[in-house]
C-alpha cells in the first residue's frame, strides 16, 4: 500500500464517522504568534478546543508539521524528521474514550489489515476507563496493555505534578510489535523498553482534566479527543521497512540526491543522504507555505536546513535545487500548491545555495586566519564577526573548530547577539504597545450587536496591561468591550487594521486606535485623549469616517497593483503578504528580481489608468467551489469556508476578500509607488500612497530633489558646467514648479509625467554631478599623496635595521587607507629590500599596512604574521598573505606599541 493510500483511507475513514475533513492548515500558523512553526494535528483547531467557533464537533486531517527540536538526530535514525505529515481525528466536547479507541483499533485491524496480535497498548496507569475499554470492550490481552507513568501517558508529559495548569489529561498509545527476533533479548520485553521492537505509531489523547494553580486535576465540563498518527511512521509499517527513509515518501528523493551528487554520492554515508533528503523535503513545504531563508524566526530556520545539508553533501555548486521537481512531483497530487510553485521554489533554493557557497569562499580564509593564531578558544567576538559580519552559520565555525581541538566561546558569542539584538530594538519604530491576545477576554460578556451608529453604548468590560479595571484615567490606554457592540466596524483582519473611531461623555474623549475581534466579542483599542472613563459609564460611538474611507481607498488600489504586477512582470506573481491602512498600503509578492525603474512606472501607470477609468468594484457573496471556477485569486494559506465573498474590479481584478472597498476607482484617486524593496529571499515589497497623501509626498519629494540639485550645482561652483547641453532641463523645472505650485491637487498625469520626464532630468544632473564629486575626490587623494611624498623620500634615505632587516615605519593623521595604500606601493617600487609599515589614525580609526619585499619573504619574513601580532596593539584585527597585510583598528594611542613589537618580530624572523 502506497503513503497516498494511507492518508486517503484515514480521511475516508473518519469522513465516514461524522467528521469534517479539513485542510491542512500552514506550516506557518497566521493566528497564533505562539508558534513559530505548526506542530501538531491540533493547533489549528485551538480555539474549538477552547469552546470558540465550533462550527463542526468532529474534524480529522492530515496536518503538515515541521519541529527541530531533535535535529542532531534527523538522519541518524529511522523515525527523526524535520518535516513530517500528522494523521488526526478530533472531537471538541462530543464523543470520548470509547469511540476514539474503538475507531483507532477499527482502523488499524481493517483498514491497514495489521494482526491484531501484532499491537500493543498503553495506558496512564490511574485511567482505569482507558483500560477496561481495551481490555473489557477491544478485547486486546492483558499481557499487550502497558501501564505507563505521567512521563509516557499524560499530555503535557508529567503534568500532575509539573504542570502547566490549563487543560490536560492521560493518552493511549498504540504500538506496533516488529517481532521477538528484533527484541533486546529480554524476556519481560514490553513497549515500555526502547529497544527497537516496538514502535509507537498512534497517540490518543483525552483532554479532560483542568489543572489548578495547587496541582490538583479538575473534570473539565467538556472533554475533548485529539489523536496523532505520523503518516511517515505508520507507511513505514505498512511497508514493512523498519527505516522510514526506506517508504515510498523517500526513496524516490534519495535517489534524486544521489543522482544529482554523482560518483561524490558515494562517500556520503546513508545517514548523510538521508539529512539531505529530509531537509530538501522541509525546505520545499516551508518556501511553498511563504517562508524564505533568512535570519529571523522561521526563515533562520530554513536558511540552516538548506546550509546543512549543502554543507553534508561537501560540494561546491548548487545541487538541492535540481531535487525541488522531486520533492513537488511526488506530492503534488495531495498538495498541488507546490507544483504550481516548483520553479520559484526551485529559484529559491538555488539563490540560498549560491549565497552560502559564496559566504565559505569568503569566510573560511578568515576563520583560519583566526585559528592560525594558536588560541585554545575562539573568542566570542570572533565568532560573533564570522556570523554576523561574514554570514557563517554557528553550527559550521562549531565543525570547523571540532577538527583543531579549539573550543567555543559560546557564552561570549550569545551576549555579542544579544547586544545586537538589544541594538536592533532600539532603532527599530514598532512598538509592543498593543498585541492583542484573545484569551484576556475569555471570561468577559458577549453584548448584542447593533447596526446603527452614532450609537449609545455602555462600557461593560476594561482590560489595562492584561489586567482587568475598573476605568481609565486621561493619558491612559486600555482595551474595552462595549454594549451594544458596533456592527459598522470592521475588525482588523486579512492584513487590513481595525476601524478607528471616538466614544464621547460630554466632553471627555477615547480616541479608538484599533478594532479587534475574537470569539463574537468587538475589541477596542483605545486611549483617553481627555478626561476619564469608568465601568458602567453611559457613552456615544462614531466612526472615523475619514481613516475607514482612506484604508477602503488603500485596500481597493491593493488589488488593482496585484492585477498589475502580474500583467507587467507575470502570472508568477504571487501575494506574500499585505498591510493596510489609513495611511498607506503594503504589499509582498513572490519574484525573484528587484523592479526595474521602468517596471515600476509600467505598474504604477496602469494602476492609475485603472483609477481614471473609473471601474465599479462588486462584492458578492457565493460558494467557494464557484469563485474558484471564475478565476478569483485567493491569498494561500487563508482560511475560507464554504461561502466566501468575491471582490471584482470590472474585468481587472477577482479576489476572495473580506475587507473595506470603495465603491468606485476613481475614489482612490490616484497611486504613488513609494519603495520596492527586497524583504527575503524571492519575496519583495512594495509601499504606496493614495490620493492626498499621494500628492502630498509628490509635493515634498519633487521639492527635496529640486532643493538637492541646486546645493549640488552650488557644491561645485555653478550650473553651466553641468546643465550645459542637459537637454529637457527648463521643461522639467517648470514641470517641478508647476506641482510645489498648485495646492489643490496632482493628478495622474501629472505623476506619469514625473516619473517619464521629470525624473530622469534630475538622474541625469545627479549622475553628471557625481562625477563631478567623484573628480574633485580624485584631485583631492592626488594633492594629499603628493604632500606625502617628501616624507617618503626622506624615510628612504634614513631606513633603520632591525638585525640585519631593513625596516621604514611612518604614521600620519587624517589621511586615508586608500592614500596609504598608495604611498605603500610607491615605496615598494623605490627600495629594493624592506619591511614597510605605514600608520594612519582618522578619527580614531587606525589603518595598519604592511609590505615585505619579496627577497625577504624568501627569507621567512611574513606580513600577515607581523599584521596578526601587530594588530591587537591597536583594538583591531585584519589578515592578508605573505607579502602585503592590513589591519583596521580603533586604538591610535597604540600605533607606537605596535611599531616596536613590529622590530621586535622582524629580529625574531630575521
Amino acid at each position: 500500500m502506497y503513503s497516498y493510500e494511507i492518508r486517503d483511507r484515514f480521511l475516508k475513514f473518519f469522513e465516514a464517522r461524522g467528521h469534517k475533513v479539513t485542510a491542512s492548515d500552514l506550516l506557518v500558523p497566521r493566528n497564533d504568534p505562539t508558534l513559530l512553526f505548526t506542530g501538531a494535528g491540533m493547533n489549528q483547531f485551538k480555539e474549538q478546543f477552547m469552546g470558540k467557533n465550533v462550527v463542526y464537533k468532529r474534524a480529522a486531517s492530515c496536518q503538515k508539521c515541521l519541529r527541530t527540536g531533535d535535529l542532531d538526530n534527523v538522519g541518524r535514525t529511522p523515525r527523526h524528521h524535520t518535516f513530517f505529515e500528522m494523521l488526526g481525528n478530533f472531537s471538541f466536547g462530543d464523543y470520548f474514550k470509547k469511540d476514539a479507541i474503538m475507531w483507532a483499533w477499527e482502523f488499524m485491524t481493517r483498514e491497514m489489515k495489521f494482526a491484531e496480535e501484532r499491537l500493543w497498548v498503553s495506558v496512564y496507569l490511574e485511567d482505569s476507563e482507558a483500560y477496561d475499554i481495551w481490555r473489557n470492550i477491544v478485547k486486546v490481552p492483558e499481557k499487550r496493555i502497558v501501564k505507563l507513568g505521567p512521563k509516557d501517558n499524560f499530555w503535557p508529559a508529567n503534568a500532575p505534578k509539573d504542570g502547566p495548569n490549563g487543560p490536560c489529561g492521560p493518552c493511549s498509545e498504540i504500538f506496533y510489535d516488529w517481532g521477538a527476533d528484533k527484541a533486546c533479548g529480554k524476556p519481560d520485553c514490553t513497549p515500555a523498553c526502547d529497544c527497537n521492537r516496538f514502535i509507537e505509531v498512534w497517540n490518543l489523547v483525552f483532554t479532560q482534566f483542568d489543572r489548578q494553580p495547587d496541582g490538583s486535576l479538575k473534570p473539565l465540563p467538556s472533554k475533548n479527543i485529539d489523536t496523532g498518527m505520523g503518516l511517515e511512521r505508520i507507511t513505514a509499517v505498512v511497508q514493512g521497512v523498519q527505516s522510514n527513509f526506506g517508504t515510498d515518501l523517500f526513496i524516490p528523493i534519495i535517489e534524486a540526491v544521489k543522482r544529482e551528487l554523482g560518483e561524490s554520492a558515494q562517500s556520503i554515508p546513508q545517514a548523510g543522504l538521508n539529512l539531505i533528503a529530509d531537509h530538501i523535503r522541509s525546505s520545499v513545504f516551508s518556501i511553498c507555505d511563504g517562508v524564505s531563508p533568512s535570519n529571523e524566526k522561521q526563515g533562520y530556520v530554513i536558511r540552516k536546513l538548506i546550509r546543512r545539508a549543502y554543507l553534508k553533501s561537501k560540494q561546491t555548486q548548487p545541487f538541492l535545487y535540481g531535487i525541488v521537481p522531486v520533492v513537488t512531483g511526488l506530492m503534488k497530487n495531495t498538495y498541488p500548491e507546490l507544483e504550481e510553485k516548483r520553479e520559484y521554489i526551485s529559484a529559491i533554493v538555488k539563490e540560498e545555495e549560491k549565497r552560502f557557497s559564496e559566504t565559505l569562499t569568503t569566510a573560511m580564509p578568515i576563520l583560519d586566519e583566526m585559528l592560525a593564531l594558536g588560541d585554545k578558544t575562539l573568542s566570542g567576538d570572533k565568532i560573533f564577526k564570522l556570523v554576523d559580519t561574514y554570514g557563517m552559520p554557528y553550527e559550521t565555525v562549531e565543525e570547523a573548530v571540532a577538527a583543531r581541538n579549539v573550543k567555543l566561546d559560546r557564552q561570549g558569542f550569545d551576549k555579542c547577539m544579544e547586544e545586537r539584538k538589544e541594538s536592533s530594538r532600539k532603532g527599530s519604530n514598532i512598538t509592543s504597545d498593543f498585541i492583542f491576545k484573545p484569551d484576556s477576554f475569555s471570561g468577559a460578556p458577549k453584548p448584542v450587536f447593533s447596526e446603527k451608529l452614532p450609537l449609545d453604548v455602555e462600557i461593560v468590560f476594561i482590560l489595562k496591561e492584561e489586567k482587568t479595571a475598573h476605568g481609565i484615567a486621561e493619558g491612559e490606554s486600555a482595551e474595552i468591550l462595549i454594549s451594544p457592540q458596533p456592527k459598522a466596524f470592521y475588525a482588523e483582519s486579512g492584513g487590513q487594521a481595525g476601524d478607528k473611531g471616538f466614544i464621547r461623555k460630554g466632553d471627555n474623549i477615547l480616541e479608538i486606535l484599533n478594532t479587534c475581534e475574537t470569539d463574537q466579542r468587538i475589541i477596542l483599542k483605545t486611549f483617553a485623549k481627555k478626561g476619564a472613563f469608568a465601568l458602567k459609564d453611559k457613552a456615544t460611538l462614531n466612526i472615523d469616517v475619514e481613516s475607514k474611507k482612506y484604508s477602503a481607498m488603500n485596500h481597493t488600489a491593493t488589488h488593482l497593483l496585484q492585477a498589475a504586477l502580474r500583467k507587467v512582470l507575470g502570472g508568477h506573481i504571487k501575494q506574500s503578504g499585505s498591510m493596510v491602512n489609513d495611511s498607506r498600503l503594503r504589499f509582498d509578492f513572490t519574484h525573484m528580481k528587484k523592479l526595474t525603474d521602468k517596471e515600476i512606472v509600467e505598474v504604477e501607470s496602469l494602476v492609475n489608468k485603472w483609477i481614471a477609468l473609473s471601474e465599479s468594484v462588486a462584492q458578492r457573496v457565493t460558494s467557494m467551489s464557484e469563485a474558484k471556477r471564475e478565476g478569483a485569486l485567493s491569498f494561500f494559506g487563508d482560511k475560507y469556508g464554504d461561502e466566501v465573498r468575491v471582490v471584482s474590479v470590472g474585468d481587472i481584478s477577482k479576489e476572495l476578500c473580506g475587507g473595506s472597498h470603495v465603491e468606485n476607482t476613481k475614489e482612490i484617486g490616484f497611486l504613488k509607488i513609494t519603495g520596492e524593496t527586497s524583504i527575503a529571499s524571492g519575496v519583495r515589497r512594495i509601499e504606496a500612497l493614495t490620493g492626498q497623501k499621494a500628492e502630498e509626498w509628490m509635493r515634498v519629494t519633487i521639492k527635496k530633489m529640486f532643493d538637492d540639485f541646486t546645493v549640488s550645482v552650488l557644491r561645485i561652483g555653478g550650473a553651466a558646467k553641468i546643465i550645459s547641453g542637459l537637454e529637457g532641463l527648463s521643461p522639467a523645472l517648470e514641470l517641478s514648479e508647476a506641482v510645489l505650485l498648485d495646492k489643490k491637487a496632482v493628478d495622474a498625469e501629472l505623476a506619469r509625467r514625473y516619473e517619464e520626464e521629470l525624473k530622469p532630468i534630475f538622474e541625469e544632473a545627479g549622475r553628471r554631478i557625481s562625477e563631478e564629486m567623484k573628480a574633485l575626490e580624485k584631485n583631492k587623494e592626488a594633492d594629499a599623496f603628493n604632500r606625502l611624498k617628501s616624507d617618503l623620500n626622506t624615510a628612504i634615505s634614513d631606513i633603520k635595521l632591525c638585525g640585519v632587516v631593513p625596516l621604514l615605519a611612518l604614521s600620519w593623521k587624517n589621511i586615508d587607507g586608500g592614500t596609504v595604500k598608495k604611498a605603500l606601493l610607491y615605496l615598494e617600487k623605490e627600495v629594493k629590500s624592506c619591511v614597510v609599515i605605514l600608520a594612519s589614525d582618522v578619527a580614531g580609526k587606525v589603518t595598519l599596512q604592511c609590505l615585505v619585499t619579496k627577497d625577504l619573504v624568501a627569507k621567512g619574513i611574513n606580513a600577515k604574521n607581523i599584521i596578526g601580532e601587530i594588530a591587537p596593539l591597536i583594538s583591531g584585527g585584519g589578515g592578508g598573505n605573505e607579502f602585503f597585510a592590513q589591519a583596521g583598528g580603533k586604538d591610535a594611542s597604540g600605533i607606537a606599541a605596535a611599531f616596536a613589537k613590529a622590530e621586535e618580530i622582524i629580529r625574531r624572523m630575521g
